[in-house]
């Protein structure tokens, strides 16, 4: 199962406490600094699919710095704690709704701030002073409520209605192997396969709806608003293939309009079922649309050769 949407507590460490200690018989301040506490880190990383680590981890918590002690020693720093999470997550702040995102690997994000250690009673000695007694506590670790969503980074996005053909197409098309049956809802999860260098992902099928939280809901429609261009898929033996094709933009429009501005391109499916004059009167209701149409068959090697080599082609020309 794909965990995708997760809450999360990140506690950073509080800085440790300056000591308010005096010397030995000449009574001076000799009390060390506390240290720092531990920050906490989010790192981006393409070995990580989703977010299930997190699914019973529902906290990060750094340790706290260490106590300054006599002899002017300062208390150790504690070590800070790094997170390896999928590319495309978003992280949201709940309480502020401030976001970021994690889009590169290697490059680790500040996510929550260690405290600073309090300063020593050296640190307060004076002329009018000479043994201060007192020192600083040191300062809370930043504590902050998170909402994990991870969208899917691919080039392509296989869209369309339950049994357009998407999972099928895509384990021809790629080294991936989604569930296939003839019946709605095979795919429960998004699938992510490889043409060359270039990733497709299979989003289950969306039902009229959807938007609204009918059928697998709105779960997956964040997982197309980072591919460069849409393949829709239509069954072509689809009793009405411009309705099933509506049916799905007009989910798109209610649940986010920018995604109607995607490069989109009609993949006609299952071609092998419809004969010649069928598949000519399908396509040409989407050029009348001045849509562009591909046409392919799992069963015809040559249809999906001319297929692979077309994707690639789109992609070196698609919009980022």
């Amino acid at each position: 199962m794909l965990v995708d949407n997760i809450t999360l507590i990140v506690k950073a460490g509080n800085g440790g406490n300056g000591a308010a200690t005096l010397k030995p018989f000449k009574g001076g301040p000799d009390g060390g600094n506390g240290g720092s506490g531990g920050n906490i880190y989010f790192v981006g990383s393409t070995n990580i699919t989703d977010l299930r680590e997190f699914r019973y981890k529902k906290k990060i918590v750094a340790k706290h710095g260490g106590d300054g002690a006599r002899k002017q020693k300062n208390g150790r720093k504690a070590e800070n704690i790094t997170t390896l999470i999928p590319l495309g997550t978003k992280v949201t702040d709940v309480a502020t709704g401030d976001s970021i995102e994690i889009t590169e690997i290697d490059k680790p994000m500040l996510i929550a701030q260690g405290g600073h250690g309090g300063r020593g009673n050296i640190n307060f000695k004076s002329s009018v002073n000479q043994t201060p007694k007192t020192a600083e506590k040191g300062e809370p670790g930043q504590e902050r409520e998170l909402r994990l969503e991870l969208r899917l980074i691919a080039e392509i996005g296989l869209i369309g209605l339950p049994n357009a053909g998407k999972s099928s197409l895509l384990t021809v098309l790629t080294n991936a192997r989604p569930a296939v049956a003839a019946y709605p809802f095979t795919t429960l999860d998004p699938t992510i396969g490889m043409l060359e260098t270039h990733p497709i992902a299979d989003i289950p099928g969306l039902i009229e709806g959807a938007s609204h939280g009918k059928g697998l809901g709105i779960d997956f429609l964040r997982h197309i608003e980072k591919t460069k261009i849409l393949l829709h898929c239509i069954d072509i033996t689809h009793e009405n293939p411009t309705a099933a094709y509506k049916i799905i933009r007009e989910e798109f429009k209610q649940f986010d309009p920018t995604l109607l501005t995607k490069p989109e391109y009609i993949v006609l499916t299952k071609t092998d079922l419809a004969d010649a004059a069928t598949v000519k009167r399908v396509t040409s209701l989407f050029t009348k649309e001045k849509k562009q149409v591909l046409k392919c068959s799992i069963y015809d090697k040559k249809s999906i050769e001319t297929l692979k080599r077309t994707l690639v082609s789109l992609l070196t020309t698609a919009a980022v």
